[in-house]
C-alpha cells in the first residue's frame, strides 16, 4: 500500500465511530491486519442486510460509507473491485449526509462561491457527517486516480475538510488534519503544492495524538520528507514508528499497518535517496 495508491488506505479510525447506537468492535484495537481483512466482509454484509430496512437511516449510511472505503483501499487489490466498493461507499456517504445537511444533496455540482458559502455555515454538530462525506469522496477519488475528472474533485473536498478542522480538529485522532497534509504534499510546488503547509499538518496531528498516531509520521515521511528529499527526517520518522509500541485506543490496528508500511519504506530508502 506504499505510494500514491495508498494515500487513504489506513484511515480506518472513523469506520465505526459514527455510529452512535452500536458499540466499538474489538477490530480497531486489533494487531492482526489480515484477521480484520478476513472477518470485515461479515460487517458488509450485516450492514446491506440492515440497510434493507432501514434506508434512511443517516448513522447506518455513515458506518456502511466507511467500512466499505477503508476495507476497499486498504485490503482489495482487484481495480474494478476496489473501485465498485468506493463507489458504493460515496454513495451511502452521499445519501447519509443529505438526510443531515441539506445542502450536501447537490455537493457536486453546486458552483464553488455556493460550496464555499454552505461549506462556511457548519457547525461543530455537523463535524461526523461532513468528515464522512469528505473522506467517502477521497476513497472515490483514489480508486479513481486514472481519471482527471475524478482528481478535480479535491478542490471541492479540501474545503470542507479544512471547516471540519476549524470547527474540531482532533476528530477522528486529527483525520481532518492529516487528510489535509495529504493532499498538499500531492504535488510538488512547482505544480502548486504546498509541502510546507502539509508538514505543518502532520506535525499538527502528531502533537494532537501525542506521537500515538503512527500513520500521521508514515505520510509525515513518504508525503513531506521524500518530496523535499530530506532522508534523515524520512528515516527519523519511519525508525520511530517501528519502535513505538503500536497499541493505542482506537489506533492500534491502524498502527500495526503503519509500522508495516515503515518497514517498507524504510527498506526502500537506499534506492529513493
Amino acid at each position: 500500500m506504499v505510494g500514491l495508491g495508498g494515500w487513504w488506505a489506513p484511515l480506518l479510525g472513523g469506520v465505526w465511530g459514527v455510529v452512535g447506537w452500536f458499540p466499538p468492535p474489538p477490530i480497531l484495537e486489533s494487531d492482526d491486519p489480515a484477521t480484520v481483512r478476513d472477518g470485515a466482509p461479515a460487517y458488509l454484509i450485516m450492514l446491506d442486510a440492515l440497510l434493507r430496512r432501514s434506508r434512511k437511516n443517516a448513522d447506518l449510511l455513515r458506518a456502511a460509507a466507511s467500512l466499505n472505503g477503508a476495507y476497499a483501499t486498504a485490503f482489495v487489490a482487484d481495480d474494478s473491485r476496489r473501485r465498485a466498493f468506493a463507489t458504493k461507499a460515496f454513495d451511502f456517504a452521499l445519501r447519509a449526509t443529505c438526510l443531515d445537511i441539506a445542502w450536501t444533496c447537490e455537493v457536486r455540482t453546486l458552483n464553488f462561491a455556493d460550496l464555499e458559502r454552505h461549506t462556511m455555515a457548519l457547525q461543530r454538530e455537523d463535524v461526523p457527517a461532513a468528515y464522512a462525506l469528505a473522506t467517502a469522496w477521497a476513497g472515490w477519488i483514489q480508486a479513481h486516480a486514472d481519471d482527471w475528472n475524478a482528481i478535480a474533485d479535491l478542490a471541492r473536498i479540501k474545503p470542507i475538510l479544512h471547516r471540519v478542522a476549524e470547527l474540531d480538529e482532533a476528530h477522528d485522532h486529527g483525520g481532518p488534519r492529516l487528510y489535509l497534509g495529504v493532499f498538499e504534499t500531492l504535488l510538488p510546488p512547482s505544480s502548486g503544492g504546498r509541502p510546507e503547509t502539509g508538514r505543518e499538518h502532520f506535525e499538527r496531528v502528531i502533537e494532537l495524538t501525542a506521537g500515538r498516531h503512527l500513520m500521521a509520521k508514515v505520510f509525515y515521511a513518504e508525503s513531506y520528507a521524500r518530496m523535499v528529499l530530506d532522508r534523515d527526517l524520512h528515516d527519523r520518522l519511519l525508525t520511530e514508528v517501528l519502535s513505538a509500541d503500536p497499541r493505542a485506543p482506537g489506533l492500534t490496528l491502524m498502527n500495526t499497518i503503519a509500522q508495516e508500511e515503515a518497514r517498507a519504506l524504510l527498506e526502500s530508502s537506499d534506492d529513493y535517496f
